[in-house]
């Protein structure tokens, strides 16, 4: 008898064990003793994030993990926003001739993001108002990664330079902004790229659809028959975009910030910046030169965006992800906070989504862990040419709301919160 009721109190005290410890379990992951920053908050220090129902629950030191379902040792390694990648080519698919809208010249975004700490990424012109639904239904619907869309002022989107960008009769500026705008749970707004003719037509349209749907527009140019001071003294507004800011074509069509023959930033850059234009980096597969990077920071200027142009091209040469150039600039003197800030917080508010890239309690738990390594690195631009640095950043492990979506390590507990 004596044994039964030995053998019951033991029972009960296992069954009163398991319930105190999954009651106490009000967490469904905590990310522990990772340097944390972010920019939006401020916060650059030792800190412990707390994850539950897909979101940001507290920020704070020495979080009991006890109180988790799963652990993330984040000790020694980097804690940020999920990063946000601002000029991407994602409009995958296989229709022939069809460049970057719809094309193989474009990728999958879960295939190149997540490995880098991307949690967010801008399609940059892919689609136009006429092929934004296909791109919907094949892409932005079917990935874990968070796609949303600068719309093209051509109509037909990246379907070639030639002819279809060249078209200035399919460059509707009433149809496209209404597109957007029909569209704005994924457009973000606009692109005018590729164009090889010598008038302002389609930038004049771009900026007419942005004014139309209070959304910013993004410059790529391709010709020397435009100038950048006009460009930005007349046609772009504060919070409009110029991408490939490091561009130096050995073909000469595009008007550098570094003069060529003197090696000299340009003055008016900066004066452009400070206007309220922004600068992303726009590396892609032959638009970033050292010549023109390192004047530039040497003179003060930065990047406010850390866009890689990602497609099939850039991902197998010198720009590679994300991290990678954002090493490229920790190798030229950018400091850290300022690189993690520039491919967060700040393409959180270019793009008017300033619930993205940041930490703040109630925010979606998009997150990033990264490690710093220490060596000696070297890096490329597009013509081959190398620089040196000592830190390369490399992802650990990426989260997006609220789940696991890459460990590369093995640095979270077990298998609870997974896709």
């Amino acid at each position: 008898m004596l044994r039964k009721i030995y053998f019951l109190l033991v029972l009960v005290c296992i069954v009163v064990s398991v319930h105190a410890q999954q009651t106490a379990q009000v967490y469904r992951v905590i990310i522990k003793g990772g340097h944390v920053i972010d920019a939006k908050n401020n916060i650059d220090e030792v800190m412990d994030i707390a994850i539950q129902d897909g979101k940001i629950a507290r920020v704070a030191k020495d979080l009991d993990t006890t109180m988790a379902a799963q652990t993330v040792n984040a000790r020694g390694m980097l804690v940020t926003p999920g990063l946000i990648d601002m000029h991407v080519h994602v409009f995958y698919g296989f229709e022939p001739d069809h460049y970057l809208s719809n094309g193989t010249t474009a990728v999958l975004p879960d295939q190149s993001t997540f490995k880098s700490g991307v949690t967010t990424v801008v399609d940059a012109g892919g689609a136009g108002w006429k092929s934004f639904a296909l791109f919907k239904k094949n892409i932005i619907d079917n990935s874990q990664t968070r796609v949303l869309s600068l719309l093209n002022i051509v109509g037909e989107g990246m379907r070639g330079i030639d002819p279809y960008e060249q078209n200035l009769n399919d460059m509707d500026a009433k149809l496209t902004a209404e597109a957007a705008i029909a569209n704005k749970q994924y457009v973000v707004g606009f692109k005018v790229a590729h164009y090889t003719g010598t008038d302002w037509t389609p930038i004049q349209r771009g900026v007419e659809a942005g004014k139309m749907a209070n959304m910013p527009l993004m410059i790529d140019l391709n010709s020397i028959s435009f100038s950048l001071d006009e460009l930005f003294t007349k046609y772009l507004r504060p919070g409009d975009i110029y991408t490939h800011t490091f561009i130096e074509s050995t073909r000469g069509v595009v008007d550098p910030i570094t003069d060529l023959k003197t090696r000299q930033f340009k003055p008016s850059v900066l004066q452009a910046q400070k206007k309220g234009i922004i600068f992303d980096v726009g590396f892609g597969g032959g638009s970033f030169n050292f010549g023109q990077a390192l004047p530039a920071i040497k003179a003060g200027f930065y990047p406010n965006t850390m866009g890689t142009d990602l497609h099939k091209g850039s991902v197998n040469g010198a720009m590679k992800d994300q991290l990678n150039v954002l090493s490229i600039f920790l190798a030229m003197g950018m400091k850290l906070k300022e690189v993690i800030k520039a491919s967060t917080w700040t393409p959180a508010q270019v793009i008017k989504r300033e619930e993205l890239g940041n930490l703040s309690v109630g925010s979606i738990a998009d997150i990033a862990v990264l490690s710093v390594r220490k060596g000696i690195f070297g890096f490329r631009d597009v013509s081959g040419n190398k620089q040196t640095g000592t830190q390369k950043l490399e992802c650990e492990l990426t989260m997006r709301a609220g789940r696991i979506v890459y460990d590369l390590n093995a640095i979270a507990s077990n298998d609870v919160v997974r896709r």
